[in-house]
């Protein structure tokens, strides 16, 4: 009969090898961690292992003698459950890294969400039906640009991207056209779109705003022309304070072309113009130009007429054919969001608004109109649809009496809420009989495909100013009525991305040397002193 010969431990490695030993499991999972992240061909990921194992097997020798006596002792019991709660935290940590690498989630909990891509900006890109690519001519990609082109990557496959060397890869500088390092185009189908040029020297990055305008921009498939009316004190289009210059200069960064209207000096509106806008005008328009107006909505025109209070623009009859009436008095808006944001009871603060594709993705989300008043939708015998789009709360009102002292609701002569402030409103053109009778029946035409008169009429038109244009969603307000009423894809209504806020904390040399005393000696110094008065009590 065979004899074993357990392995024989010096005493001083039989006190090494009790405690050695229950580092062999943890270097072998760690080794293995390490080879699920980085790859199993990694040389700490081998050695790990390697010198894990080793240290289980040369303690198993030991194991074998000392086995038994080890399992009664307390130690014993107190270490074994050491080492699983720590395989166990190990275990959970590789896992999570796991997750992390193969299902990436973020969560913004910025204030201003600047690391979520915009409404507008999500729909434009999920609705790619063709694919597109953006050409980042930029020799050392920016992690910033990376990570913002990642998200639009995700939302479809149709979008990809590509970074290229222009002093590399000649062939596609010249393709481009490339004049300098940092351009950034858009190609789609046979079409290319210049998007930005980066300031790479001053270490620019790639905007939201000018990668969905110029992807908004290459969709298009017609040049878009908007006309503003002028000649009767108008909103001036200069960049002036009480002008609307901001609000042309977003038409113009989404591909409008934008031109001055003068109707008492031109016959008709001109053949081009996709919109015109009658920003607010003090002086009544001549009887030419209203039937101007009026012909460019009968050939299937769009036009947006703003017009705030105590100001005549001739245009009640053209508004009463179409069933809207103006009212002379002045909405008051009583909330309490208004106070409490520093908005006088004159600035009406809205977050409710009608079902319609200009405000449909607006939610909750707030717009201000400055000295607004209501526009009434009356009936008419014409094939007119018209929808409110924007409404004030219940606690407003319509004020007739604006010289009293306190102003006050007075149920007999003011007008009580909610209130309407804008409506959109389409008409279908009528058919010349001629035509009719020469579509053969099977070209019948669904009310979709038929062409239609759009108006869209504000009862205020200081939310398009300077000086309100960018506040809440007055911009997205403006630009998505003009764009509803150029029959752009009702899928690019939303809400737009804005610019990044710079919120640079500025401070003075004097509070720089207070805060690296503060964060790097009185706090750490505290701390210690602390303690030192913990151990001092206990001792």
């Amino acid at each position: 009969m065979a004899q074993k010969f357990p392995i024989k431990f010096p005493k001083l490695n039989r006190k090494i090898w009790r405690y050695l030993i229950w580092f062999g499991p943890m270097i072998a999972v760690a080794g293995l961690v390490i080879g699920a992240i980085v790859g199993i061909d990694s040389p700490i990921a081998i050695i790990s292992l390697i010198v894990g194992v080793a240290i289980i097997i040369l303690g198993l020798g030991f194991w074998s003698g000392v086995f038994q006596g080890l399992l009664r002792q307390r130690s014993t019991q107190v270490g074994t459950d050491a080492l699983v709660a720590t395989l166990a935290v190990i275990a959970i940590l590789g896992l999570l890294n796991f997750l992390a690498v193969n299902y990436p989630a973020k969560i913004d909990l910025t204030e201003t969400k600047i690391f979520t891509l915009s409404p507008q900006t999500q729909s434009l890109v999920k609705n790619l039906s063709k694919p597109m690519k953006v050409w980042i001519f930029q020799a050392n990609p920016n992690s910033v640009d990376q990570d913002l082109l990642n998200r639009y990557d995700r939302l479809s496959p149709y979008f990809s991207y590509e970074y290229v060397d222009p002093q590399v890869n000649i062939g596609l500088t010249n393709r481009f056209g490339v004049q300098n390092p940092g351009e950034v185009h858009i190609e789609y189908e046979e079409r290319t779109q210049l998007v930005q040029v980066l300031e790479l020297r001053q270490g620019e990055t790639l905007s939201e705003v000018q990668l969905t305008n110029g992807i908004e921009k290459i969709l298009r498939d017609r040049q878009l022309v908007a006309y503003f009316l002028q000649g009767h004190g108008e909103y001036p289009l200069e960049p002036v304070a009480g002008g609307i210059s901001l609000a042309i200069q977003s038409l113009e960064e989404q591909g409008y072309v934008v031109q001055p209207l003068d109707l008492s000096t031109e016959p008709s509106v001109p053949d081009d113009a996709t919109v015109v806008v009658i920003a607010s005008p003090e002086r009544p328009l001549f009887r030419g130009e209203v039937n101007a107006i009026e012909m460019f909505l009968d050939l299937g025109g769009g036009v947006l007429v703003l017009q705030d209070p105590n100001r005549d623009s001739g245009l009640d009859d053209f508004l009463e054919d179409w069933g809207i009436e103006l009212d002379d008095r002045l909405i008051i808006d009583a909330s309490e969001e208004g106070n409490a944001i520093g908005y006088r009871p004159t600035t009406p603060l809205v977050n409710q608004y009608g079902s319609h594709p200009i405000t449909l993705e607006f939610g909750n989300s707030l717009s201000v109109y400055p000295l607004a008043r209501p526009v009434e939708i009356e009936e008419t015998e014409d094939d007119i649809e018209a929808t409110p789009i924007v409404m004030t709360s219940e606690t407003s009102w319509a004020e007739q009496n604006l010289q009293s002292e306190t102003i006050e609701y007075n149920p007999d002569e003011d007008l009580a809420g909610p209130l309407n402030i804008g409506v959109a409103l389409s008409r279908e053109l009528q058919e010349d009989p001629e035509e009719e009778t020469e579509t053969s029946d099977s070209e019948t035409d669904t009310a979709e495909d038929r062409e239609e008169a759009r108006l869209v009429v504000f009862g205020n038109g200081g939310f398009a100013t300077n000086g309100w244009f960018e506040q809440q969603l007055n911009s997205d307000v403006f630009l998505n009525s003009v764009k509803w009423l150029a029959k752009e894809n009702e899928a690019i209504l939303s809400i737009r991305p804005k610019e990044l806020e710079d919120r640079r904390l500025n401070l003075s040399n004097l509070q720089i040397t207070w805060l690296w005393w503060l964060a790097l000696v009185i706090v750490p110094l505290f701390g210690f002193a602390s303690a030192g008065v913990a151990w001092w009590i206990r001792r």
